[in-house]
């Protein structure tokens, strides 16, 4: 629609003009969803946004028509085009992409059951006391929901799935809703793909941290591991395991044979003197219950030193 007492034409040709630069200046950007957002809630949106990210709303045919005229330049901006459908719009960043979504996050606000609605969550009401009169009990029946008269109330027995996700809100949820005061639903700019320099995908690439990063490569490295060390074939991975086996191989060939190297002659004294076995036992054991005697001993030798410390001067 013209806007600011412009014609259709002119409109039209600043808007693409817009378009253009924004997706020219800005390496990435959010692919955002404005179903039930208000007019009221966008102006407090880019308000909040402001000094940080550029929203840009429009017809899909004109978002389409500007970026097919930007590919010529940059052809990755094709990969936005299969994404703009249904009600859509662009917020435009050089910032950090999940420091800009929690701000889009920050400004949704709680809406009540509108008959009618797809439910983007699940409703469930707990176990409560309603604070209504026993008039009322007959609506409750018809919604299957078990309840008791308590102290001149009607209350909640059980937790109840009252609406699942995905199902269109009817007339007597809306209502009972309603009368509870519960807005169960919160809308703003919902984030449905996301643009970083040519690359798109979708959101929750952005909840991936550091340590699942790490996680994940230390797992392909067992894998690699386990791959290599089956089929013997070395890689870095598998090298550390394939040395250390072949070790392992080397000292049970000396053990049975005259073979001699530096590694294999505490094994032969061991294995001509089982008797050393059981010395060795002990004596490790022994050894490994000294260690924390003397930590103990040396931290109450330190305390004692610090009491008489605190004695002497006070």
């Amino acid at each position: 629609m013209p806007k600011g007492g412009v014609d259709k034409q002119t409109w039209k040709q600043n808007y693409f003009e817009k378009i253009n630069q924004l997706l020219e200046e800005y390496p990435r950007c959010f692919i955002v969803n404005v179903d039930n957002v208000g007019s009221k809630q966008m102006q407090e949106i880019r308000f909040a946004l402001r000094g940080h990210a550029e929203v840009l709303m429009g017809k899909n045919t004109m978002m389409r028509k500007a970026i097919r005229g930007a590919i010529p330049k940059n052809p990755l901006l094709e990969k936005l085009l299969p994404h703009i459908v249904q009600n859509v719009g662009f917020v435009f960043t050089k910032e950090d992409l999940a420091e800009i979504r929690t701000k889009l996050l920050e400004n949704r606000k709680p809406a009540p059951a509108r008959i009618g609605a797809i439910a983007p969550v699940d409703v469930k009401l707990p176990p409560q006391n309603t604070g209504m009169g026993p008039e009322k009990t007959s609506f409750f029946q018809a919604l299957s929901i078990p309840t008791k008269i308590s102290k001149g109330t009607i209350e909640i027995l059980n937790e109840v799935h009252l609406i699942k996700i995905g199902d269109k809100v009817g007339a007597s949820e809306s209502a009972l809703l309603g009368m509870l005061n519960i807005m169960p639903f919160t809308y703003g700019l919902a984030v449905e793909m996301v643009y970083d320099n040519g690359a798109i995908f979708e959101p929750r690439v952005l909840d991936i941290t550091q340590a699942d990063i790490r996680a994940k490569l230390l797992q392909g490295a067992t894998r690699i591991a386990s791959i290599s060390l089956a089929i013997k074939y070395p890689t870095l991975a598998s090298a550390p395991h394939l040395i250390a086996n072949g070790f392992k191989n080397l000292l049970s060939i000396a053990a049975v044979t005259d073979v001699e190297f530096e590694e294999a002659k505490k094994l032969k004294e061991y294995l001509a003197d089982p008797s050393k076995f059981a010395a060795a036992a002990p004596a490790a054991a022994a050894s490994a219950a000294a260690e924390p005697a003397k930590k103990e001993e040396k931290k109450e030798d330190t305390e004692s030193e610090d009491d008489m410390g605190l004695g002497l001067f006070d």
